[in-house]
């Protein structure tokens, strides 16, 4: 059980990790952390088959602590989170729990905690996980007892109210939802607005029927790039729980470092936050008229770094976009989508934009498959090697050590980290020359192999 407990949420295969034994017991303690801040959590969940059977247990075992569950029903991620910011019949929610697998395969689920409108993670999960370890034969009866908040309703007339000035607008836009929770708000905003858009997989349904909900891989996105071939300006694609997103014209799959760009061009003296697989083109672009600043990946840690320094904007890679500027500080591929979309409409052709940015030429992420148990030593290992580089390694102008180890060069970079989610090491290499990326690269996984013969 302890391998469901992550640092950024929980997560495990249905029956197999989560169970009733072992969800039960997440509402109990999970509880007794609520209890600190208030008595009421807020929870909702994603299309996966087994998202409401997760939904009772969990609500038994915060109805055992002592806790009441205000229950939303099949929601976007988002709306969970923007139900800490408001008030139902005089009750703010002291924590929300969203039940999502994310972009996992569908036999995965999982939770995504926030308790005083912050994230819970890190060794706050750990310790969690420790306890309901130390407890795992406590028994906890069936309570589902709930009282339904409708905040999905509410969040679409946030978002009608707060995009009005959009109504009507000329371009044509394709949305593929990916059978996920997005067009559970996202088609009536758009019908709010009289857009002219085309829906597709607009329909949740947790076995994914048409293409697996991830927009970060490109083969999920051949639909959605055949309808923009077709008649449309624009598209936007999102992962199963719509908190990421991946905006297309006919000419770019426009990333979520980019589009950090695009916003800060709106920006007055922007503060914009990126993690360290950002491209070194968004940090240049961005400190010519504000602040960058490069921290750690992941979106727990994005949402306190924003909180923190109270900037406008943070950004990863994958398509995680957190508003400050206008809105709560979390990530939302729905909000985001009708930022582009203004952008749009103030007259911003993307394109163009992109296409003046000076050229690089990069890598996706690379995945080096390593053991759970090897991966933070690895790291500790190319970092030791790093201060005596072996003979032919490329000069190293800096070295930043945020999260892993992201290496400076003259005219590019590279990036070696262990991810926090699954046993891989995760690389990215750019360069303004071609070559010497395809260099960065191959030395780098010398590096990594030098390193993993030493352990």
């Amino acid at each position: 059980m302890q391998t469901i407990f992550r640092e950024y949420d929980i997560r495990g295969i249905f029956e197999k990790e989560l169970n009733e034994q072992s969800v039960k017991l997440i509402g109990y303690f999970l509880g007794q952390r609520v209890k600190e801040k208030g008595d009421y959590v807020a929870i909702g969940y994603d299309a996966r088959t087994h998202s409401p059977v997760l939904h009772d247990w969990l609500t038994s075992g915060f109805n055992k602590a002592g806790v009441h569950v205000l229950t939303m029903g099949l929601v976007a991620t988002p709306v969970n989170y923007f139900a800490n910011y408001q008030e139902f019949d005089g009750i703010t929610p002291s924590a929300s729990v969203m039940i999502t697998g994310s972009h996992n395969p569908p036999e995965y689920n999982g939770f995504k905690i926030t308790i005083d409108k912050r994230p819970f993670f890190g060794e706050e999960i750990y310790a969690l996980g420790r306890e309901i370890m130390a407890h795992k034969d406590m028994q906890i009866e069936d309570n589902t007892q709930a009282t339904f908040i409708d905040a999905k309703e509410r969040y679409i007339d946030f978002m009608s109210r707060e995009f009005s000035h959009l109504k009507g607008m000329d371009e044509k836009i394709v949305l593929d939802c990916g059978n996920g929770v997005a067009g559970v708000v996202l088609t009536d905003i758009c019908d709010n607005l009289s857009l002219n858009y085309e829906g597709m997989y607009c329909e949740p349904d947790g076995t994914f029927p048409n293409h697996h909900p991830d927009p970060s891989v490109e083969k999920n996105l051949a639909d959605i790039q055949a309808k923009l071939k077709e008649r449309f300006d624009l598209g936007f694609a999102y992962d199963g729980d719509a908190d990421r997103i991946a905006v297309l014209t006919r000419k770019h799959n426009i990333k979520g470092d980019e589009l950090a760009i695009l916003f800060s061009k709106t920006m007055q003296n922007p503060t914009i936050i990126g993690e360290v697989k950002c491209s070194q083109v968004m940090y240049d672009e961005i400190n010519k008229t504000g602040k960058a600043i490069m921290y750690k990946t992941g979106h727990s840690n994005l949402k306190v770094k924003i909180k923190e320094t109270g900037a406008d904007l943070a950004a990863e890679v994958s398509g995680h976009i957190f508003f400050n500027d206008r809105y709560f500080g979390f990530d939302d591929a729905i909000y985001t989508t009708f930022r582009v979309l203004e952008l749009v409409k103030n007259g911003m052709d993307l394109d163009n934009e992109l296409e003046a940015l000076p050229k690089t030429y990069s890598t996706e992420e690379i995945k080096v498959e390593v053991t759970e148990a090897e991966k933070f030593p690895l790291i500790d290992k190319v970092k030791e090697l790093l201060q005596n580089p072996p003979a032919g390694f490329p000069e190293i102008k800096d070295i930043i050590t945020v999260d892993g180890v992201r290496i400076i060069f003259s005219d590019g970079w590279g990036l070696v980290r262990a991810s926090n989610t699954t046993p891989v090491i995760v690389t990215r290499f750019e360069s303004t020359d071609a070559a010497h990326a395809k260099e960065y690269e191959e030395k780098i996984n010398d590096l990594i192999q030098q390193a993993k013969a030493a352990l």
